[in-house]
């Protein structure tokens, strides 16, 4: 019985990975290649691009937004980028459409058992705030963040820093900045620059003091990116003043 679950998922999965296939573009390929650094040594080391744009994968997510997780889980293991995004846009999907708690878990660990998959910015960003750091909205234990943050795996650490936007956007602060400060020391400019931006955020939507605060104490100690980033939206003299400090 679960074989054939599993040929179906495959089944479909096959029909939708040959649908994306027909949406790509070489050259569109190649720019994307180079953008989302695949190059040897690079982030994004080995990663395969079709050529499909945003918008068009976000339509072909809609059109297959029931899929079941057997055919989700067939898609993002796919080798190539946007297949795996339109997976990550599907789950963004159900979740937004579940209706109680159970399911929008079952989607949250699904997620979580995949993040292998979930390997590139983009896939993290149009994903993370909408499925973890929604579910942990309503949850008083947010351990996952920090064990996300510990695992030094620099797509789960991402993950961990982008998910609180879902936090922001509901007026809390506090995991970001504890987070922002768990990552002063971390090597990887996509980091500085997640926590730079979610610092960012907090001070545009939340409380300019809390960012103050954090750039009072820790602007001589922030990488530059991350620095620049948080600092984005200040007045002229406080960018300048921060920069120079």
């Amino acid at each position: 019985m679960e074989t054939d679950k599993v040929a179906k998922g495959m089944l479909l999965g096959e029909k939708i990975e040959k649908e994306i296939k027909k949406l790509g573009d070489k050259e569109k390929s190649k720019v994307l290649m180079r953008f989302f650094k695949t190059g040897k040594g690079e982030y994004g080391e080995g990663d395969l691009f079709l050529g499909v744009t945003v918008p068009l994968s976000r339509k072909v997510a809609v059109v297959y937004s029931d899929i079941s997780f057997d055919e989700v889980s067939f898609l993002i293991k796919n080798k190539y980028h946007e297949i795996r995004l339109v997976a990550v846009l599907i789950l963004v999907h159900k979740y937004k459409k579940s209706i109680n708690r159970e399911e929008k878990k079952k989607i949250v660990d699904f997620y979580l058992s995949h993040t292998k998959y979930i390997n590139n910015w983009d896939l993290v960003d149009l994903s993370a705030h909408y499925i973890l750091g929604d579910y942990l909205l309503k949850e008083k234990n947010r351990k996952i963040l920090y064990t996300l943050a510990n695992s030094k795996s620099l797509w789960e650490e991402r993950i961990a820093m982008i998910s609180t936007f879902a936090f922001i956007y509901k007026g809390e602060f506090k995991d970001t900045i504890k987070l922002a400060k768990f990552f002063l020391n971390h090597k990887h400019d996509l980091i500085h620059k997640a926590s730079g931006w979610m610092l960012r955020e907090v001070g545009k939507r939340v409380s300019e003091k809390a960012l103050y605060n954090f750039l009072d104490l820790y602007s001589d100690k922030m990488p530059r990116t991350m620095l620049r980033y948080a600092i984005e939206k200040l007045p002229e003299k406080n960018r300048l003043f921060y920069l120079n400090k």
